[in-house]
């Protein structure tokens, strides 16, 4: 028998957490309730959820700060995760999608279009995207990036970079192709496989993610350049060691 998709659950308002639960569970998800960020890291912990959904205002710790957290966990950056607010203020929104949130619904909302976007989300981290090529083991990249098609994993400078899913699509997309300029359009078509709910903002928020990363490895360097009203591209002169 295949099992359900299991779906973290982190809201602590019961009467939302109730309806949440019951409208995933009638969909024939797994929905793993819990309301606090200290039992949402054990459950976790446990066991790795398909997706979680993540109320920013919980009683000890903020979603935001609890998002780091799982991600910091063994298999935290490959799942998918959606921030639940009852804030719709733009800079929540910037603030989880530089985190490398999958998504961000605001309170109140359609319960149809939660599981709605839940199962949009996990359609696409489930389908391989363009960015992503057949072959396997270490690519030949442009200096001093290395892929790794197998892990999923990209070098820079010889050190591993912990990344997101759509930080690794961005990346290897402009590793693979240096001084290629890749409109935002293009990037949303490819990374996130042609999804319309997300935005430019979406592509600009993983840009400046990526971009901190590299810079931790790197500070002199700057890899990925802006042209603007055009997009982003690797720079074609990148020194072969840190300077």
């Amino acid at each position: 028998m295949r099992s359900k998709p299991r779906i973290l659950v982190v809201e602590d308002e019961s009467g939302i957490a109730d309806t949440i639960v019951y409208v995933l569970a009638t969909d024939g998800f797994e929905p793993v309730l819990c309301s606090t960020a200290e039992d949402a890291l054990k459950a976790f912990a446990a066991q790795t959820p398909a997706l979680a959904i993540l109320d920013v205002g919980l009683p000890d710790l903020s979603g935001f700060e609890l998002f780091k957290q799982l991600q910091a966990l063994p298999g935290g950056p490959q799942v998918p995760m959606l921030f639940l607010t009852a804030r719709s203020d733009e800079i929540d929104r910037v603030v989880g999608l530089e985190l490398g949130a999958d998504d961000y619904i605001a309170k109140p909302f359609s319960p149809r279009e939660l599981v709605a976007r839940v199962r949009t989300i996990l359609r696409r981290s489930a389908r391989p995207n363009t960015a992503a090529s057949a072959a396997t083991g270490p690519t030949p990249a442009a200096l001093p990036f290395t892929l790794d098609n197998e892990r999923r994993q990209i070098r820079y400078y010889g050190q591993a970079l912990e990344l997101s899913r759509y930080e690794y699509g961005v990346l290897k997309l402009l590793v693979q192709k240096p001084g290629r300029v890749f409109t935002r359009d293009e990037l949303l078509d490819q990374v996130w496989d042609g999804n319309r709910d997300s935005f430019d903002r979406t592509v600009d928020a993983h840009i400046k993610t990526l971009r901190a990363k590299l810079k931790a490895v790197a500070p002199e360097v700057e890899p990925i350049r802006t042209l603007r009203g055009e997009g982003y591209a690797l720079s074609e002169n990148l020194p072969a060691t840190v300077p």
